[in-house]
């Protein structure tokens, strides 16, 4: 793939998923991130993002950002990744913090690089189709470096649980410019967008390392110059420092949608993904729907030791009950 050895990804592992708490707490009470569980009994959703971000960057430039507070389920999942790519966060202080971290290391090593940034939490069911839409995504950034890239996914149903990306006119083949962000939107103005040919928006993104740092320049400078000098001071060490830790003890919660994203339209551009069965299991509900689409296969084999809790099987005893 024309790019690769200068692509990297980004898979952000960090959250804590409280909306799905009902299915992530096991019957002894403890609550696993949803992350590290499954949907079915097969691979975690963590260990189903590494082998997507394989379809466009090598091992050596496959990073993770997680929790300090998550170590117990990432330590045995992530024993092959290089130490280095393992990216901690002290805690939880919202979506923003949780990518700019890992960007800066990742700028650190390769001020030149193109990241791919994938979330944790999706559910595909056709991860052919998606690789395809993640390859043309990174071959397009290599003629246009001078704006960031969307996935869409074009809405099968209006749902008021997704963002919404409108989509404007065409730029180049294949993308559109971005007009507008809708973030769960009511019932009603989810079948508007649908109308207007809103896509569902994955927050999976592809775009230069230094352009999704001018993001945060133009949008949260305080936040970006704390955390580079955080990180200097730490000796850019993946596992944090005494420096870090610090910051995060002051640090204001920032959604990287709200405060990054929302106002950056004009530096975006959405490429539509094509048919692939993609879901975001962030409640309930979309658990359900996913199950009722995706029925169980063959289960893989799980690494013993290794924790894991089956979406599916707690869906059907918090079901019975």
């Amino acid at each position: 793939m024309r790019g690769r050895s200068n692509t990297w990804a980004l898979v952000l592992a960090a959250g804590d998923g409280t909306r799905l708490r009902s299915l992530t707490t096991a019957p002894s009470g403890a609550t696993i991130p949803k992350q590290y569980c499954s949907l079915h009994d097969g691979p975690s959703l963590l260990e189903e993002s590494i082998h997507r971000a394989g379809s466009v960057a090598d091992a050596a430039r496959t990073c993770v950002v997680v929790a300090e507070q998550h170590r117990r389920w990432w330590e045995p999942t992530l024993s092959m990744v290089p130490p280095c790519n393992v990216i901690v966060q002290p805690a939880n202080r919202g979506t923003a913090h949780g990518i700019l971290l890992p960007l800066l290391h990742i700028a650190g090593r390769n001020p030149e690089a193109n990241v791919v940034v994938l979330p944790s939490d999706h559910h595909v069911r056709y991860e052919a189709v998606l690789a395809g839409a993640l390859r043309e995504a990174v071959a397009a950034l290599a003629r246009r470096g001078d704006v960031a890239l969307l996935l869409g996914f074009r809405p099968d149903r209006p749902d008021p649980e997704l963002g919404y990306i409108v989509p404007g006119d065409r730029d180049g083949q294949a993308l559109r410019r971005v007009t507008q962000f809708v973030e769960k939107p009511r019932a009603e103005t989810a079948l508007a967008l649908l109308e207007r040919g809103a896509l569902w928006n994955s927050f999976i993104m592809v775009a230069g390392v230094r352009a999704l740092l001018d993001m945060f320049r133009r949008r949260t400078p305080g936040a970006l110059a704390a955390m580079q000098e955080a990180v200097r001071r730490d000796g850019g060490e993946a596992d944090g420092g005494g420096h870090l830790a610090a910051l995060y003890e002051r640090l204001p919660t920032l959604d990287y949608s709200r405060d990054v994203l929302a106002d950056e339209a004009a530096n975006l551009r959405v490429l539509t993904v094509p048919p692939c069965g993609w879901t975001d299991l962030g409640t309930p509900r979309r658990v359900a729907d996913a199950l009722q689409d995706c029925p169980p296969g063959v289960p893989a084999a799980i690494p013993r030791g290794r924790p894991r809790l089956s979406l599916a099987a707690q869906h059907a005893r918090l079901h019975a009950c």
